[in-house]
């Protein structure tokens, strides 16, 4: 089963009028188990202090489909290569967490709706860079969402 990882930005999606048809075919593949849902701590974390609505949608996946990471100290690291090198910058450190938290656990697929530090041609070609370095999978086979300069 196709194992993706969902950042807090595809959340807010399910209520966006920009982003809620892909959002919810997403979770409808999730609900009927075409695909695990991958979430890490950090998502989790973030979701947490969100409006009730959308912390009440990872509840509506079945367990079965639902696969949550905790934090590692190998994604730790990535993550500070990633800002240390200036791919991502300093204050979007969760960001870098939820890219190396996916590729650490290499997944299938990273799904997210965050075009400005996450699905972004310019900075997805320095991810790669460090991910290659390390022997990581590179994010041409990890990124979905399609790409948007900012």
């Amino acid at each position: 089963m196709q194992r993706i990882y969902v950042d807090t930005s595809v959340f807010g999606g399910y209520f966006d009028p920009e982003f809620e048809v892909p959002t919810r075919r997403l979770f409808e593949m999730f609900i009927r188990g075409e695909a695990r849902m991958v979430l890490s701590e950090f998502t989790t974390r973030e979701l947490s202090r969100a409006p009730e609505r959308v912390r009440r949608l990872p509840l509506q996946v079945p367990p079965l489909y639902r696969e949550d990471l905790g934090s590692s100290g190998e994604a730790e690291v990535l993550a500070a290569l990633y800002l240390s090198e200036g791919v991502i910058r300093a204050s979007m450190h969760i960001d870098a967490l939820h890219i190396a938290t996916a590729v650490v656990a290499r997944v299938d697929m990273l799904v997210s709706w965050n075009f400005r530090d996450i699905v972004n041609t310019a900075k997805i070609r320095g991810y790669n860079v460090i991910n290659a370095r390390l022997g990581y999978p590179v994010f041409g086979d990890l990124l979905a969402g399609g790409d948007r300069q900012p």
